[in-house]
């Protein structure tokens, strides 16, 4: 018990105090999961698929070709889900195309979810690329601007109007980017026909990475009862070996309900309850959860069950969901990264969501192999580089202690015209949308509003000010950031964010060629930021391209060598400036992976350590010695993680 003026009181004051600033929209978005009120049918697998290559893209609106069967509109043909369409055929016009494109599927909806109109029916699409509009039985349901997020749309009404007629969901998906959009890009009509055909035009970006496109992550259906959860908040926090967990359950559907809400162990014993719709738990013997490496029992997670019970005409329904908790604290001083009070140390990767032919589609056995590839390297964490990844990939973090740096697809805002209000509203609700998804992941320790911007240009410190500002009243319990490559004199959004995170290719892109440049221009880097923002800084980025199999020595470019060589000597630096406030080293990139034809790139970007087939080149078992080094230098480790095992 608590007393006046004790840390305990003060604790739960603060998460009081925290918990009112959090904001949202006006609905949750939880994780669809089965429970004893709720299924889930997974939607995966053959749709029909049609690409508009009208030469203004707007025949299959102009048609409607969402008002009747897609095949009735001209020819089809098969597309998995999840993936991109981008790889699937031999088609290059495919491979590129820019525009609308229209999926199809007929859905056998369970009959009782038909004949039970006290049963919710909610289609949910993981991620579409980038702009969607959906169709249930030719009448539109939602539209959605943005990849990466979720969206959904309640269409129980629609089917019970006539439950006769088969379910046909119709989802149109355009890949177009604009200067408004994350990430933005141009559309660049080349007019001159002594040089291009009729209609010629391209679409101009400015992020180094492959514009796939679809629907990148799965559709459901999942049902929920009338009144229901619908969202559920989490903040934690501990005193001495007391748990903290504060909590918010927002339930829609009913005017009165009663709530029940049970946190377990991991042996599903009670530890503490509630029926309220908020307040705080108290966990007594609480086991935090901690990162990979950092502790003898990472990733320990409780679940947090919600019970709702409500009353309507006589009938009473019950919806029950669980979510994983991790009690754990974040803070930053101008030095250090701290998790539960301990210092921690980023030894990661940044990454792609990028395979061979299935693009960015999610795909379980390649998350699982990149897991075990993670836990083997050594590696504690993470950067969901350039775009919020799938919650699948965040829930694995959650239960393996792999820390994220969650970032939203803040990529390549390199024109003046992308700082303007509309770009600005726009980037603020995808922030809400991403926070709203990830705010209870234990794994997500700080936020990245954007990676490389022209943050220079005289608009950007409105600009960042208000959009770093937005996200910490989302979320006051995590620090936020952006990824900068700007001059320290020059970057005008540097001063609001919490650590600085700074790009750099040493004798690469800058000096190709010359390894002995790098200690110096390195350690000036680190010095000119932290004199200059006394903030702890990551090496958010580094590295070199190596074409797997290639040698040379001495060490040239895109060999294996010069790899190893510009890795070692940032090594040397780091070593020198982590005991000070240099935080982290986050390589790039975890694996090679796809990007647009250039000249500067041969069948894409060489920089990983792992092919795109995951298999090791030489700098893997360098990072591998060096990130388990790290580890027992700066961690807790049992003695079965002596030698790196799968999971």
């Amino acid at each position: 018990m608590a007393v006046p003026g004790s840390p305990g009181l003060l604790r739960v004051l603060w998460l009081l105090a925290v918990f009112g600033a959090v904001s949202s929209l006006d609905s949750g978005m939880l994780f669809p999961r089965e429970s004893s009120s709720r299924e889930v049918k997974e939607l995966s697998g053959l749709w029909g698929f049609r690409a508009d290559k009208s030469p203004d893209r707007k025949q299959g609106f102009d048609e409607a070709w969402y008002k009747r069967p897609l095949a009735e509109s001209g020819p089809v043909i098969d597309m998995p889900v999840p993936a991109s369409y981008n790889d699937i055929t031999q088609d290059p016009a495919l491979r590129d195309f820019i525009g609308w494109v229209w999926y199809e599927r007929e859905v056998v909806v369970p009959a009782r979810w038909i004949a039970d109109k006290g049963t919710r029916i909610v289609l949910r699409v993981g991620s579409a690329h980038y702009y969607s509009v959906t169709w249930v039985n030719g009448v539109k349901v939602t539209e959605h601007k943005g990849g990466h997020l979720p969206f959904e749309a309640e269409i129980g009404s629609l089917l019970r109007a006539d439950p006769l007629t088969p379910c046909r969901i119709t989802i149109a998906v355009n890949n177009t980017l604009t200067l408004d959009t994350l990430p933005p890009g141009t559309i660049q009509h080349m007019d001159d026909h002594t040089k291009y055909p009729e209609g010629f035009f391209i679409q101009n970006i400015y992020f180094d990475f492959f514009n796939y496109a679809g629907i990148h992550r799965a559709v459901l259906l999942y049902t929920t009862p009338k009144a229901y959860v619908d969202d559920i908040t989490v903040v934690t926090d501990f005193s001495d070996n007391t748990g903290l967990v504060k909590y918010k359950v927002s339930v829609q559907g009913a005017a009165s309900a009663s709530l029940k809400v049970t946190l377990t162990d991991k042996d599903g014993h009670c530890v503490a309850s509630s029926s309220e719709p908020s307040g705080v738990l108290t966990v007594v013997d609480v086991k935090l959860w901690w990162p990979y490496l950092m502790h003898e029992n990472p990733a320990y997670l409780y679940s947090l069950e919600v019970r709702v019970l409500a009353s309507n005409k006589g009938s009473t329904s019950e919806d029950v969901y669980a979510l994983p908790v991790g009690i754990r604290t974040v803070s930053v001083t101008s030095s250090q990264f701290l998790i539960n009070n301990k210092p921690f140390y980023f030894h990661g990767v940044n990454k792609h969501e990028d395979a061979d032919i299935r693009g960015k589609g999610f795909d379980w056995p390649l998350v699982v192999k990149d897991f075990n590839l993670l836990k083997w390297l050594g590696a504690n964490s993470f950067r969901t580089s350039h775009y919020p990844y799938a919650e699948e990939i965040l829930q694995m973090c959650d239960r393996h202690g792999i820390v994220v740096i969650d970032e939203c697809p803040g990529v390549g805002i390199k024109d003046i015209r992308s700082f303007g209000n509309a770009s600005l509203t726009h980037h603020l609700f995808v922030m809400d949308e991403l926070v709203r998804r990830d705010k209870n992941h234990p794994s997500v320790v700080m936020w990245s509003v954007a990676n490389e911007p022209a943050a220079e240009m005289p608009p950007a410190e409105y600009y960042f000010k208000t959009l770093i500002k937005h996200t910490k009243a989302l979320d006051p319990t995590r620090p936020v950031t952006y990824i900068t490559d700007s001059n320290y004199a020059r970057d005008k959004g540097a001063p609001f964010v919490d650590v600085i995170c700074v790009n750099s290719y040493f004798s690469w892109y800058h000096d190709p060629g010359h390894l002995e440049v790098i200690p110096i221009q390195l350690s000036t880097q680190f010095e000119s930021w932290y004199g200059k923002y006394q903030k702890p800084i990551i090496q958010s980025e580094y590295g070199a391209d190596a074409v797997p199999g290639l040698h040379n020595d001495p060490p040239m470019m895109f060999t294996e060598e010069y790899q190893k060589a510009v890795l070692q000597s940032y090594h040397r630096v780091f070593d020198q400036k982590r005991k000070q406030y240099v935080i982290g080293e986050l390589i790039w990139n975890f694996a090679d992976f796809m990007t647009a034809q250039g000249i500067t790139r041969v069948v894409g970007n060489k920089k990983g350590i792992f092919s795109r087939q995951r298999q090791p080149k030489s700098t893997a078992f360098i990072l591998k010695e060096r990130y388990w080094r790290l580890a027992n230098e700066t961690g807790k480790l049992p003695v079965w993680t002596k030698y790196p095992c799968s999971l």
